[in-house]
């Protein structure tokens, strides 16, 4: 079965992705489509800005944090990014993420929870799907987008989701799970 990475995008203090994120790898591992998740926060990661000096399509890496950056992203099989929208796009981090490997992101499906206020950061995701193509990547459909995200956060900051977003999640699961196999022989030719 294959390995899940959630990566949480945001990563100033008081954030809301850490709260959704949570909830979004406990719903993956009830789902069960999955052998592992790895649970990945951009705070703890900490890439500095891009400072490979070879382009990342030659995997000539000359930093540990490039390295151990690298490793992580190509033990996973899938990813969901849980991703706040910034300005009608999505954010720095992520996207410093995404340009520090190429291979490693080949083949991979990906589905995209993101958050926000009125448009649910549904502008932030459709932004990032031309990069994630470009990686070869397979964006999926189904998706989240949680709009008014605060109105799912308790005075703990848990999230607590309604229905619409419980069912979104396991349709994204389940896609998840399908496209993962249909892209696996590519990953392995």
């Amino acid at each position: 079965m294959p390995k899940l990475g959630i990566i949480i995008a945001s990563t100033r203090p008081g954030r809301v992705g850490l709260p959704v994120a949570q909830w979004v790898d406990k719903e993956a591992r009830k789902h069960a489509g999955f052998d592992e998740v790895d649970l990945i926060d951009l705070a703890e990661v900490a890439l500095p800005f891009m400072d490979e000096p070879s382009h990342p399509r030659l995997g000539q890496y000359t930093h540990q944090h490039t390295r151990d950056w690298s490793a992580r992203v190509d033990a996973c099989d899938a990813f969901v990014f849980v991703m706040p929208e910034y300005n009608y796009g999505f954010n720095a981090e992520l996207k410093n993420a995404l340009d520090f490997l190429h291979r490693e992101w080949l083949h991979k499906p990906v589905g995209l929870a993101s958050y926000g206020g009125a448009a649910g950061g549904v502008r932030a995701a459709q932004m990032i799907k031309q990069v994630l193509t470009t990686l070869k990547m397979t964006p999926l459909l189904e998706g989240l987008a949680i709009a008014f995200v605060q109105q799912f956060l308790d005075d703990e900051s848990v999230f607590t989701p309604n229905e619409h977003i419980e069912g979104a999640a396991k349709a994204m699961f389940d896609e998840l799970v399908r496209h993962e196999a249909a892209l696996r022989p590519l990953r392995t030719a």
